[in-house]
């Protein structure tokens, strides 16, 4: 179940609920009251078709948004990583699910309200540039999905983490194989086969199934050039 209690990004959580986590680093949303919501491991934070009035940002863990067709088939349009804004949409109602991929945190704070508003233009100009990013990594996805082979798309996806790591030659994935695969529109089978192709060509080493090791990041490049 998630927890919830008050929380202004500039101060410590208040007392509406006894929870203690590290407070988070301000990436650039500021001024805003929002909520702090907890959610365990595979938990819906909203649902498609739902209305669209508060949006999110990640203080710790991974967010997935996906779809899901009529034939029970799952398409993940993107995950999320702390400082990350999700839930922001054209429409009234969300077009997509969003999920917790791991255990998370997130601030949740409303779409409209005195809290925006007081905020002013700052706010305006932080959330534009949050969604020209959003708009810049789905035209990549939408690149990753089109005529690439099952190895590009798993070395693409392996760089893109590893650029977001501390060390850009190591990734611990939050995501499990089938969550992989639901992103690059391949099968569980494709992806597991692919790694342990990249594997074998020593281009990565894999000590556990969510710790990948890249022995070879510029051949891992070499693929999506």
């Amino acid at each position: 179940m998630a927890t919830q209690f008050a929380y202004q990004l500039d101060r410590k959580p208040v007392a509406a609920a006894q929870v203690k986590f590290a407070e988070p680093r301000d990436n650039g949303v500021l001024g805003l009251a929002g909520s702090v919501q907890n959610f365990s491991q595979d938990r819906e934070i909203y649902v498609e078709g739902a209305p669209v009035d508060t949006f999110y940002k990640v203080v710790s863990g991974v967010v997935r948004t996906c779809k899901f067709l009529s034939d029970g088939r799952r398409q993940i349009d993107a995950f999320y990583q702390a400082g990350d804004i999700f839930g922001i949409e054209g429409e009234a109602l969300h077009s997509l699910s969003a999920e917790a991929v791991s255990d998370c945190t997130v601030i949740s704070y409303r779409r409209r309200g005195a809290d925006v508003a007081a905020a002013g233009g700052q706010i305006a100009d932080q959330l534009f540039e949050h969604l020209m990013q959003r708009l810049a990594r789905a035209q990549e996805h939408a690149l990753l999905l089109g005529r690439r082979s099952a190895v590009e798309k798993v070395a693409a996806f392996l760089v893109d983490w590893a650029d977001c790591s501390a060390d850009h030659r190591s990734v611990s994935l939050a995501m499990t194989r089938q969550d992989i695969a639901d992103y690059l529109g391949l099968t569980i089978e494709t992806v597991s086969r692919t790694l342990s192709h990249l594997e074998r060509d020593s281009l990565i080493e894999m000590p556990t199934a969510r710790q990948i090791r890249l022995t070879d990041l510029e051949a891992l490049r070499d693929f999506n050039v």
